[in-house]
């Protein structure tokens, strides 16, 4: 089957589609704010059009069309543009948004500096928020856009952010990042950025004060996230953007030097084929186990048994909308428990098969209900979870050995006394028989 698939995938790339599909659903919802216009977007919004996307478009109070209807999410996809929305519909509350990720729809949510119900969302999210009216403010580089208006580089080294992107214009509220694992922030703030209420340097000293002592409500620097990635445990991705103006057309088509296009398009490309689980996409397409020599997996394994474990990973293409077999993990890690780990090593891929993962290792000398077991969570790629029950047994009474070498004492002593029995009893039946004596005071007849 998997020879097979290796030879249709040459013919899916000349049949395929030349644009990219999410893994998930190509159904979007956008929840527009009223004071902000459809052609003010267009270019990020074409873009998602042009990739295969469904597009619907409402107003954050409308009734129609429900996110959720039936229990049944209506949508693959949720873009919430509403910074100035105080009050949605009945069907759209911070516990819906949650439920959405509960049935596997991605999120695309857009902060702003004012007060909104996705305020009180984001501290689900382990995400801290300034006070309201707290934008990002940076007077660095010298430029002559307005304080709040920032270039902000992309990070580097990051699998969800094309490589070598030019500066993004940024204009929002930052983030501060809780202890939550899941959290991955995709854009960081200047190092010489801070959030402020007004754009003077009036609270510089304040900030310089803070700085030095490391104390708490210090909202400066780059530990600051302005685009935050959540993952759920069931894969449904959410992204938080601290301001809607980054996916605007004036700030794709804003220059960031003399003839140097900014990097928003791409950026803004990036952040919603991660949000809408098109990048980065994995599974466990399927995982055997069976005793060396043998092919078939057993219902039980014997203790010091050697047992090989195998792994089959895809990839998502979203350009050809298949999956493809992936042998990129290298950190991938197996686990053979029984409520504790009595195996963790190391799963690595086969060099002569793509997408297959490997291993050969000896079952503990310890019967019980064991696991095998893959946990593989990273940030920004799909966590990879299965789990296959096995029981352990003991050998059994035709399975041990027939002689044990560390019994030979043994086996001479019971040897020894066996044969010394049978020369004393050969000895005993062979000896000379003697008639008895008479006694002299008896009489003839």
């Amino acid at each position: 089957m998997r020879f097979l698939r290796g030879l249709l995938l040459p013919l899916v790339a000349l049949v395929g589609f030349t644009f990219a599909r999410s893994s998930t659903g190509d159904s979007v919802l956008v929840l527009l704010d009223p004071s902000l216009k459809r052609d003010n977007f267009s270019i990020f919004f074409g873009d998602l059009e042009k990739q295969g996307y469904k597009l619907t478009f409402r107003s954050p109070k409308d009734a129609e069309p429900k996110i959720i209807k039936d229990e049944v999410a209506q949508f693959a996809h949720v873009i919430v543009f509403s910074p100035n929305t105080k009050s949605y519909a009945s069907d759209i509350t911070p516990q819906s948004l949650v439920t959405l990720l509960n049935k596997n729809t991605n999120l695309l949510l857009a902060l702003s500096p004012k007060q909104t119900p996705l305020t009180s969302l984001a501290a689900e999210f382990s995400l801290i928020l300034p006070p309201p009216g707290t934008p990002l403010i940076s007077h660095f580089p010298q430029r002559d856009t307005p304080a709040t208006v920032i270039p902000v580089e992309p990070p580097h080294g990051n699998s969800i952010i094309t490589p070598g992107l030019s500066p993004v214009w940024f204009s929002g509220v930052p983030q501060a990042l809780g202890t939550n694992p899941q959290l991955d922030p995709l854009l960081k703030a200047p190092p010489q950025s801070f959030a402020s209420d007004a754009e003077s340097d009036s609270g510089a000293d304040v900030l310089v004060e803070a700085a030095e002592k490391g104390g708490e409500g210090l909202w400066a620097g780059s530990q600051l996230s302005l685009v935050t990635g959540f993952q759920t445990l069931k894969n449904a991705r959410a992204t938080w953007v601290g301001g809607v103006e980054l996916f605007s057309d004036e700030f794709i088509n804003k220059e960031v030097a003399k003839g140097k296009p900014s990097g928003n398009r791409q950026f803004a490309r990036d952040v919603a084929a991660w949000t809408f689980q098109e990048s980065q996409v994995l599974r466990i397409d399927s995982v055997e186990h069976h005793r060396v020599n043998e092919t078939l997996p057993r219902e039980t394994y014997t203790i010091n048994d050697r047992v090989t474990y195998t792994a089959y990973i895809s990839k998502y293409n979203p350009e050809l909308d298949i999956w493809e077999p992936y042998s990129g993990l290298k950190d991938l890690q197996l686990e053979f428990t029984m409520l504790d780990p009595h195996i963790r090593t190391t799963l690595p891929p086969d060099p002569k098969e793509p997408g297959k993962y490997s291993l050969t290792f000896r079952v503990p000398d310890r019967h019980g209900v064991f696991k095998f077991v893959i946990n593989h969570k990273r940030k920004g790629l799909t966590y990879l979870e299965s789990s296959t029950i096995v029981p352990v047994v003991p050998p059994r009474h035709d399975e041990y050995p027939r002689f044990l070498s560390a019994a030979w004492p043994y086996y001479a002593g019971a040897i020894s006394t066996s044969a010394a029995f049978v020369i004393f009893v050969a000895l005993w039946l062979a000896g000379e028989e003697r008639e008895p004596k008479k006694n002299k005071g008896s009489k003839a007849e």
